[in-house]
């Protein structure tokens, strides 16, 4: 952990499970094609990547989690480092949780939703893919992760449907940060 920049500058953690299109969002959120490695093979994200924005904010890439071709050794290694990460960033303002909007509520995706929840890390379900499916298909699966969700919660969290394609769901992304930049900056002048 020594290895991450120092903390004056807020932090907004992008993770996901394996292959659920984060380095694909990332991209297209930063206008750039090549910014986070994408790979047809889950699991290239190994380090937790900061991105300087603007000298304002980071941009954290966080190993994916869940199925990834790698060995138990290695799986075990990328959960070490996500949780010293969350324990560890005391500017981290909101963690991004990517969900794939065409696949029904995983558990290991509802776990690791309950798990930030549980340690108090404010967190923004981002359902990606949301091109590849009618509206009323994605609303379905939407409702149906909350449903499932709603088993945990009293209240859920804030949602947003994203594409990396048609770039849906960016401005709120953007806009949900530089609210919270406003308030972190207030907060520490």
């Amino acid at each position: 952990m020594e290895a991450l920049p120092s903390g004056h500058l807020p932090e907004y953690a992008f993770i996901g499970r394996s292959n659920v299109g984060k380095s694909s969002l990332i991209n297209a959120l930063m206008n750039q094609k090549k910014l986070a490695k994408v790979s047809s093979t889950p699991g290239k994200t190994k380090l937790i990547n900061h991105f300087v924005i603007n000298e304002n904010w980071y941009l954290v890439d966080l190993p994916g989690y869940g199925y990834a071709k790698v060995s138990k050794k290695d799986r075990a290694g990328f959960h070490q480092i996500i949780t010293d990460y969350f324990k560890g960033r005391e500017n981290l303002q909101c963690c991004f949780t990517l969900i794939d909007s065409r696949v029904p509520p995983q558990k290991i995706d509802i776990e690791f939703v309950n798990l930030l929840a549980e340690h108090g890390i404010p967190q923004v379900i981002v359902f990606t893919k949301a091109d590849k499916l009618k509206l009323n298909e994605l609303n379905r699966n939407v409702q149906i992760f909350s449903n499932e969700l709603l088993k945990y919660w009293e209240e859920l969290p804030y949602m947003i449907k994203t594409s990396s394609v048609d770039l849906r769901g960016k401005e709120e992304i953007f806009e949900l940060i530089d609210d919270t930049n406003k308030h972190f900056f207030k907060k520490n002048s």
